[in-house]
């Protein structure tokens, strides 16, 4: 197979996603310093973000046509990003508007008065937008917290979850509720994961679990829950983040695989229910042992590292080495966090952060963030189904190559030096020599 390169793809923080012009192969001679090799390893299920209610009106700010543009994009086979797998929260997210759950009458046990109403509004619009553009969109859930009403403090912030088999078997029926919602409003929920950051006890909507706990809850009351309603919609545990306080995680590093994916997965009768794992950003460290551990299972990047609103090129850089480590240790998907926002991010909890496109609610404009870039080098050409292939020598540790369905190779990597770097590039029987920019991502694809 020749894999001779096809496109090549540069960009840099004043050039970003520049056709570049490709060389000839060069006969074998020059040493390689990055070789695509016939190893396989997991198979690529997609990229995507997080569907939000300040996301949504973030998009309300444009005109109607620039809108459509945006969202053909984000997710039209076609466009730009091609997401193919996305979340949403169950009740209120960070940058939900205010808290809300689906349930705030206390004492229903029974759920007769479980409601997506207020999904309605927003979020149930953005994600049909989406479907349209691609049918074949999969989604996942989590909640940021219970209703407050099953939590100890009853707050929506920090707490516990209630340890009661009442309640307990009405917050599986809740999960069940949520999908069969769903379901009615022609939206397929295809995970859940069971809560966003098991150890974020923040003053946004929040709930500590143990990992304890997640195996009682899976085993015990939610995976028999799905059973008994005849839901296809799969368990995930998820989403993990690093144990608090983070002077601790920097000590430990891993111990979140022990805490949490070690002590659930541990119990066959919890496993059985279990078809992947989500680390979120924080994970990044666990996820290695918990791959190790657990070959057989799916894993998933649950949210990107969030950024300060400011959306740098050195943060884009920073955030290029999430990917890579991810897909690296055995991600099968990558999710970014909010795709849409108004300038400098900020959240109804008061913080900012970082989103791939930035709306001006006085322009009435999008602006691409350097993040968009970072991400569209990945999803543009690593199609779902694609699966990644084996790499060496002194460029690999900056780059991930994928070997798509129809048998040719996207790859992608960074110069992160300061410097023009050259990539003497090896792959099939081809051989290429190829100059990077300074601090500059790229994308190739052969055939």
């Amino acid at each position: 197979m020749a894999d001779t390169i096809q496109k090549w793809f540069a960009s840099t923080e004043k050039a970003p996603w520049m056709a570049q012009n490709i060389p000839g192969p060069e006969q074998a001679g020059t040493a390689a310093n990055l070789t695509v090799t016939t190893e396989t390893f997991q198979t690529l299920e997609g990229f995507g973000g997080c569907f939000n209610e300040l996301g949504f009106v973030a998009l309300g700010h444009l005109p109607e046509e620039e809108r459509a543009g945006l969202m053909h994009e984000l997710f039209h086979p076609e466009g730009e990003q091609r997401f193919s797998i996305c979340r949403l929260p169950i009740g209120a997210s960070d940058y939900a508007l205010e808290w809300y759950s689906l349930n705030e009458n206390d004492g229903d046990y029974a759920m007769e008065h479980f409601s997506i109403e207020r999904d309605r509004q927003m979020l149930i619009p953005y994600i049909k937008e989406a479907l349209q553009l691609n049918p074949d969109l999969k989604l996942f859930a989590s909640p940021w917290s219970p209703p407050t009403w099953m939590k100890f403090p009853k707050a929506y912030n920090y707490g516990t979850l209630r340890w009661e088999p009442q309640v307990l078997e009405a917050y599986a029926l809740y999960f069940v509720k949520f999908v069969e919602a769903y379901r009615a409003e022609g939206i397929t929920i295809h995970q859940v994961h069971v809560q966003n950051e098991v150890v974020a006890d923040q003053k946004f909507p929040s709930c500590v679990w143990t990992g304890e706990q997640l195996r009682i809850f899976i085993r015990d009351y939610l995976g028999p829950a799905f059973e008994k309603h005849g839901l296809e919609t799969e368990i995930w545990l998820g989403t993990i983040n690093a144990p608090e306080p983070w002077d601790e995680w920097l000590k430990a590093k891993s111990s979140d695989h022990d805490a949490f994916a070690g002590v659930v997965l541990g119990d066959p009768e919890a496993y059985k229910y279990i078809k992947g794992v989500g680390y979120q950003w924080a994970g990044k460290y666990a996820i290695q042992r918990t791959v190790q551990s657990y070959p057989e299972l799916r894993y998933m990047q649950t949210e990107n590292e969030c950024g300060d609103g400011k959306n740098t090129w050195f943060y884009a850089r920073y955030v290029f080495n999430l990917y890579q480590h991810y897909f690296m240790n055995g991600v099968n998907a990558y999710i970014y966090w909010n795709m849409v926002l108004e300038p400098k991010g900020r959240s109804t909890w008061g913080w900012e952060q970082n989103s791939l496109l930035t709306i001006d609610p006085g322009q009435r404009q999008a602006t691409v963030n350097p993040e968009y870039y970072v991400m569209k080098h990945f999803s543009r050409f690593a199609v779902p189904g694609s699966v990644r292939v084996g790499l060496k020598g002194p460029w690999s540790g900056h780059a991930v190559a994928f070997r798509t369905p129809l048998g040719g190779i996207t790859l992608v990597l960074a110069n992160p030096f300061k410097e023009r770097r050259m990539l003497h590039l090896h792959s099939g029987s081809s051989s290429y020599s190829l100059e990077l920019e300074p601090e500059s991502f790229h994308t190739f694809v052969l055939s």
